[in-house]
């Protein structure tokens, strides 16, 4: 085995600290997803021992036999639908106009969807509940949906906004001159083309809403029991090894909405959508 030493020497001072770096950067990133796996898959795990005693499926066929745990991943699936349909029924006219027309406070408007993200989001939550509470919609799916809205709106409105931008109007004028009515040429022209934008917004707006846990526990829970809120009783309930087991069913939708939309995912699709022109 070569010794730190020798390995230094061989391949040089700087691809060394290189080779440092990333070692440390695996260990800190890929190392808690990496225990997370090795703990889900434990029958029998006791502190401080860093390998399970035994391994197997013990877990979880016990948290897909609770029947709130597995309800609670069907609700959060019927809640990230609706939300990513509704955000883009109202977001999409609103990107378009920002991208296409100048008018006073434009700038603004769009600034204007940051403050959601800039504080703290439970003052925000609180908020907001004292106004449900008095519209009859605490514990309902609209309120709900409309807590998991005020997260994606940045996403939904600024990205398609960036692909709007992107499409040279002579592309959507040459579809006028032909006799094209303007609905015609969205939908055939400009949609087609900004749909790669459109997609990444969609994707981070579904999967926003499947994280989203305080506004859904101080708005809906418990009528309303995601996947989100149903990790905290997990994790307060039962060990260490089913809060990994459901940990890891969280992650599955993340990985494949990642498979499926990878080829929108670029950092030009990405600058685009948060330029503010």
């Amino acid at each position: 085995m070569m010794s730190p030493r020798r390995f230094y020497y061989a391949i040089g001072p700087k691809k060394f600290f290189e080779f440092i770096f990333f070692a440390i950067f695996l260990l800190f990133f890929y190392g808690p997803l990496v225990n997370n796996l090795m703990i889900a898959f434990a029958n029998i795990y006791r502190y401080p021992n860093v390998i399970p005693q035994e391994f197997g499926f013990e877990w979880w066929n016990f948290v897909l036999s609770q029947e709130n745990l597995v309800s609670s991943i069907g609700t959060s699936l019927i809640v990230a639908t609706i939300t990513t349909i509704v955000s883009l029924i109202i977001c999409l006219p609103a990107a378009y106009a920002i991208a296409r027309y100048n008018f006073p406070g434009r700038k603004f408007f769009m600034f204007s969807f940051l403050l959601g993200n800039a504080f703290p989001k439970m003052g925000l939550y609180i908020s907001m509940g004292i106004i449900f509470y008095k519209l009859k919609l605490m514990g309902t799916l609209p309120g709900v949906i409309l807590v998991h809205m005020i997260n994606t709106l940045m996403f939904m409105v600024w990205l398609p906004s960036g692909a709007f931008r992107a499409i040279h109007r002579q592309q959507e004028e040459a579809g006028r001159d032909v006799g094209a009515s303007p609905f015609t040429v969205f939908r055939k022209i400009t949609l087609p083309l900004a749909m790669p934008g459109i997609a990444v917004a969609s994707m981070y707006t579904f999967l926003g809403s499947l994280e989203e846990a305080q506004g859904t526990l101080l708005v809906g829970f418990p009528e309303i029991n995601t996947m989100a809120t149903a990790m905290y009783g997990v994790i307060m309930q039962y060990p260490p090894t089913a809060g990994a087991v459901f940990a890891l069913i969280l992650m599955i939708p993340t990985l494949i909405f990642l498979r499926v939309f990878r080829k929108y995912i670029s950092s030009d699709a990405l600058g685009k959508g948060f330029q503010m022109k």
